[in-house]
């Protein structure tokens, strides 16, 4: 099987109106970006939704601090980062991520510090404002039933704080 290049991945947690975790995704020049309230599972068992928000540069994928008013206010931290690779299949071939995003179903491996193997986006429906996405782990090696990193890993990867240590210091 034919795997892409790796691209950036980020998964930033953020206590805006109500704590969530940004999935960013490098497409192409920017981050595809999914809300997903409850973080991302390491359960292949877990279905977690994941509603798309609007792309973010590129330059954001190392942002950690307070976003001090208006859409997305609040505290931002990198909880894991690393790349992926494009694994989504079609008749034997690799189809482009972009692609297979607008076609409503991408299957990735993460490399990232916290969470690495295959996870799986699959566009669910839409509301007036947003399209709604499942993100679940796939059956593989890197499935951990016992795993929880996102409430025994809560610190960013790059500064070692918590969200609660960035508001307070920022």
């Amino acid at each position: 099987m034919a795997r892409s290049r790796s691209n950036l991945f980020v998964i930033q947690k953020h206590a805006a109106s109500t704590l969530h975790y940004d999935f960013r995704l490098q497409v192409g020049q920017v981050l595809r970006s999914w809300a997903v309230p409850k973080g991302p599972s390491t359960d292949p068992r877990h279905k977690r939704l994941a509603m798309a928000v609007e792309d973010h540069s590129l330059g954001y994928a190392r942002f950690e601090g307070v976003i001090e008013s208006g859409y997305g206010a609040g505290t931002v931290i990198v909880w894991d980062i690393g790349s992926y690779e494009n694994l989504t299949q079609r008749d034997g071939r690799t189809v482009p991520i972009a692609r297979a995003l607008k076609d409503g179903h991408a299957v990735i491996e993460l490399h990232g510090e916290k969470l690495y193997g295959g996870y799986a986006l699959t566009r669910v429906g839409a509301t007036r404002e947003r399209e709604r996405w499942i993100l679940v782990k796939t059956r593989g090696d890197a499935a951990d039933a016992r795993r929880n990193p996102v409430s025994t890993q809560p610190e960013s990867v790059l500064s070692g704080r918590t969200i609660e240590e960035v508001a307070a210091g920022d």
